[in-house]
């Protein structure tokens, strides 16, 4: 599945490139040039949304209803 995300690129004093998003959270991505940093952003999108998609399970009883996240590629 495909998505679009805004990313926001700013050229800094030092001459490098900063990524940063509202679409999502914790995206931080620096290079040497635009392309660069696109690609290590596109890279680091993909490990964020793989992290959140995982269940978090803990170690204690299951009650008799819970909610649970459940995502689902459509």
């Amino acid at each position: 599945m495909e998505k679009v995300i805004n990313i926001h690129i700013k050229k800094l004093p030092e001459g490098v490139f900063l990524a940063t998003s509202d679409d999502i959270q914790g995206l931080v991505a620096q290079g040497r040039t635009v392309a660069e940093t696109l690609e290590i952003a596109r890279d680091v999108i993909k490990k964020l949304i793989e992290s959140r998609s995982k269940p978090i399970l803990r170690a204690h009883k299951i009650k008799k209803s819970f909610d649970y996240p459940l995502v689902v590629n459509i």
